[in-house]
């Protein structure tokens, strides 16, 4: 365990967590490239300030809210799409920010980690619905109102699936699925934009659009869509990564 440094400086902790950052490997390239240095530079911040991990995962959710009150309630126009965007983005970075405060302070714990995914769990669930509430109050054409079903259907699919595969994957992985994930580690940044798509910070980019309706819904009708299948790409994956013999721990 870490030893914690409440008084330390933000340029100390930010030397600390550059050795202890997650693996780049498979991870999309807004996740890569952005989210993490931000939520690097935000842990820093709430370490310097003596902010627990659960209190950033809670003001990073509070964020999010703000974001969704803001896409649910008024009128879509250019300057709130922008603040919706850039709320989102925060918000992303600060869940990116509690597990690494965690890391800085020594602190993490499976209680921190249910509530992240819980939290996680919400956001993907109320982001749609608020698109879902402000096209129903704009009246918007009954078949645009598929589009949020769908993006809470892929959002929860593809994140619940993910966390069951890494919960259910205890034993090693057979030789040829060990040098299948090797795999991932060739040409990983040509693969983290093909996975951009898939990133939730596209997502909250999207949202820049959101002052003009038809450019938003074509343009996150074709996000979605493209999400559809990479959710059903990595859905095929995990289940044949799952039945694949193991060896004994």
């Amino acid at each position: 365990m870490t030893e914690a440094h409440p008084r330390e400086g933000v340029r100390d902790s930010l030397a600390r967590l550059s050795g202890a950052q997650k693996s780049a490997v498979g991870a999309p390239a807004y996740l890569r490239w952005v989210n993490r240095p931000a939520g690097r530079l935000l842990a820093a911040l709430a370490h310097r300030t003596g902010l627990t991990p659960d209190a950033v995962s809670l003001l990073s959710f509070a964020t999010t809210i703000v974001a969704l009150a803001a896409v649910a309630l008024p009128s879509p126009t250019p300057v709130v799409g922008i603040g919706v965007a850039i709320l989102l983005a925060l918000g992303f970075a600060l869940d990116s920010a509690d597990g690494q405060l965690a890391r800085l302070r020594g602190a993490g714990s499976p209680a921190g980690e249910w509530l992240d995914h819980v939290l996680d769990a919400a956001k993907h669930v109320l982001l749609p619905a608020a698109v879902l509430i402000a096209w129903f109050r704009a009246d918007m054409a009954a078949g645009w109102l598929v589009l949020p079903l769908l993006a809470q259907l892929t959002a929860v699919v593809s994140f619940s699936g993910g966390l069951l595969h890494e919960k259910l994957r205890r034993a090693p992985a057979t030789p040829s699925t060990t040098t299948d994930e090797r795999a991932w580690g060739r040409g990983s940044a040509l693969r983290a934009v093909l996975m951009l798509p898939a990133d939730y910070g596209s997502t909250c980019l999207v949202f820049l659009l959101w002052g003009w309706p038809t450019v938003f819904a074509g343009t996150w009708a074709a996000l979605l869509g493209v999400q559809a299948v990479l959710t059903a790409l990595f859905l095929r994956r995990w289940r044949h990564d799952l039945a694949a013999p193991r060896t004994q721990a």
